[in-house]
């Protein structure tokens, strides 16, 4: 839920942004702001997430605290579960949160006009029916004084973001769909905390190192999880995908090992000390950081048959982190010397010129990484207040030129990951001892934060490098005896048919015991035209029974949606409620008739 900061007598933008150590330009999106910037006495703004905790000092009150941070005494009362009569100690940290959770309608407020201004907004349209859920409104007539729960949206956008948690006690790599909020379970027990999503180029396999350091690839699609290798210590891993998504190269054991995930064939290419393999845009060459004759960490890159392997840096200090090499292959980025200070650098390869990124107040800069344009790195950079450390989450371009903070997260540090139209970066905040229990997202051209997840402890995300990801859900009847795959942002609107932005299916089955021939005509030359009025038959079998596609004509209805069908005869007769039916029929728009029927078995 949003939280509500009522604007009193003195406040300006600049002043409220900076009391929750939070970006003003945040604020003003977080709100809708238009220039100039204006706020007035009563307005109630949204404060998207910043440091909400401050040291208290001696002579402190809870009065004074409310005071001075404008916002009422029940807030912090609530937020720190004070009881009578509200004592705090000098030293004590004490969370004060901007103010209420709820927003009060105001005379003339509509649902449509409080979501478009508060951001809650679904594919670039205003989603007023999420406030009227959240708060079991029975109308969306509202009236002044309501006071409304301002939920944050899903933002609708394409692609899906992997991370690992440990919902029920036990760490797995999870899915999360921007597109419909949904979150589903790809492994079972199979994680550890140190696990981390990484995505094929074409999206449909995640690799990750997990339980007992083992090396495992899931087919998205199919969701099956194959056991590819082991290590002896899976902290630290760093996986990469070839650019066609065929092999996987790592380093273990004084070798560079390449598998192909298709052939299950491995080849190896010794180099002692290997770290921090990845692939060139090329598919032939490989970056990989090693050590020096002299014992020095240097970059080198290699043919991927071994042969012609060159240094590309002249290191004389300390070995590199976050070895990162961008998309289009041009730069190379890297942090040194170590977690007390790191420093974000990027190399130019084609002519050695080295850049510094200045970074955050701290020089504590963390968990780089390339946009897919190749043009701007999004980190993770520590700050320090009274009240401690947080994390600022930060872009710049690869010279470090336009250095910006977006968000705040409470985190030391967080990974970070970007969206794949290069537009969104994704994060981590709420930290307990060290470990996150939330994924946000903040849009770089509308920079207010937007909570996606808030689970447990999450410890790693990674957004898919594809904005299509074909993701399928499993359809069981036990009155129909089928099973199939369909795509899994579609969502029930009864027993027999499912819905989604991109399609549909709708199944029945057919009593009569005419030759398929005349069944499939029959359906196909209905004379409603639901197919138009030249649709076209193809037999085929399908588990070994004989079937048909009805596939429409140009100048079907518009209204039918691309409506094919597939008719099926069933192994044998089934019963549904006293009556026997012998073939099984499943309407699907004509894009996904194939891909559903392969996936066809009878029960």
């Amino acid at each position: 839920m949003q939280i509500f900061y009522t604007v009193r007598s003195g406040d300006t933008l600049y002043q409220i942004a900076r009391r929750w150590e939070l970006p003003v330009e945040s604020l003003i999106a977080a709100n809708n702001l238009e220039t100039p910037y204006t706020i007035y006495v009563g307005q109630q703004l949204s404060i998207p997430p910043g440091v909400d905790v401050i040291r208290v000092r001696p002579g402190d009150t809870v009065f004074t605290i409310a005071q001075n941070f404008r916002v009422p005494q029940s807030v912090i009362i609530e937020a720190n579960n004070l009881n009578p009569p509200y004592i705090i100690q000098a030293g004590q940290l004490l969370k004060v949160p901007p103010g209420i959770p709820y927003y009060v309608v105001q005379p003339g407020d509509t649902l449509f006009q409080i979501a478009k201004r508060f951001n809650v907004i679904t594919s670039g349209l205003s989603n007023p029916e999420l406030i009227q859920e959240v708060n079991q409104l029975p109308s969306n007539i509202i009236f002044p004084g309501l006071k409304l729960i301002i939920p944050y949206a899903p933002p609708g956008d394409r692609g899906l973001i992997a991370y690992t948690s440990n919902v029920g006690g036990v760490y797995d790599i999870w899915l999360y769909n921007p597109r419909n909020g949904e979150n589903v379970q790809l492994t079972n027990g199979l994680g550890e905390s140190f696990s981390i999503p990484f995505w094929s180029p074409d999206s449909k396999r995640i690799a990750f190192v997990g339980k007992n350091e083992i090396l495992y690839v899931i087919q998205i699609t199919e969701g099956t999880i194959t056991r590819i290798d082991q290590f002896s210590e899976g902290l630290g891993v760093y996986l990469d995908w070839s650019p066609d998504s065929q092999k996987l190269v790592y380093a273990k054991q004084n070798d560079i090992t390449l598998y192909n995930v298709n052939t299950y064939q491995v080849q190896k290419i010794n180099q002692a000390g290997a770290t921090d393999v990845q692939w060139f845009p090329s598919g032939i060459e490989l970056l990989f950081q090693a050590a020096d004759a002299s014992g020095m960490s240097q970059l080198y890159r290699i043919q991927t048959d071994g042969t012609n392997k060159q240094q590309i840096t002249q290191n004389t200090g300390s070995r590199f982190n976050d070895v990162r090499l961008s998309p289009n292959g041009s730069h190379v980025l890297y942090t040194t010397p170590g977690a007390s200070i790191s420093i974000i650098y990027t190399l130019e390869i084609s002519t050695g010129n080295l850049f510094e990124v200045k970074g955050g107040p701290l020089a504590k800069n963390y968990f780089p990484v390339w946009s897919p344009d190749s043009s701007t790195i999004a980190y993770s950079a520590t700050a320090f207040e009274d009240v401690g450390y947080f994390n600022q989450i930060r872009t710049t371009g690869r010279r470090g030129e336009n250095d910006v903070t977006r968000a705040i997260s409470n985190c030391f540090a967080t990974p970070v990951t970007w969206s794949p139209d290069g537009r969104k970066v994704a994060y981590l905040s709420d930290c307990n001892n060290g470990i996150a229990s939330e994924i946000w997202m903040v849009d770089l051209f509308h920079p207010v934060p937007i909570r996606l997840i808030e689970r447990t402890l999450v410890t790693s995300l990674q957004w898919s490098p594809n904005p299509i990801v074909p993701m399928k859900k499993t359809y069981s009847s036990t009155v129909y005896k089928v099973q199939f795959q369909y795509p899994s942002d579609w969502v029930r609107v009864s027993d027999e048919r499912y819905e989604g932005p991109d399609g549909f299916f709708q199944l029945s089955a057919i009593s009569t015991a005419e030759p398929i021939n005349e069944i499939c005509h029959n359906e196909a030359f209905h004379q409603l035209l639901p197919y138009g009025s030249e649709p076209r038959i193809v037999h085929e079998q399908i588990q070994q029974q004989e079937a048909c596609f009805i596939l429409p004509s140009q100048d079907q209805p518009p209204e039918m949606r691309g409506q094919a069908a597939l008719i099926v005869k069933y192994p044998k007769p089934i019963q549904i409620e006293g009556s026997s039916y012998n073939y099984f029929i499943l309407w699907v728009d004509k894009e996904h008739l194939k891909e559903i029927s392969s996936t066809l078995v009878f029960l």
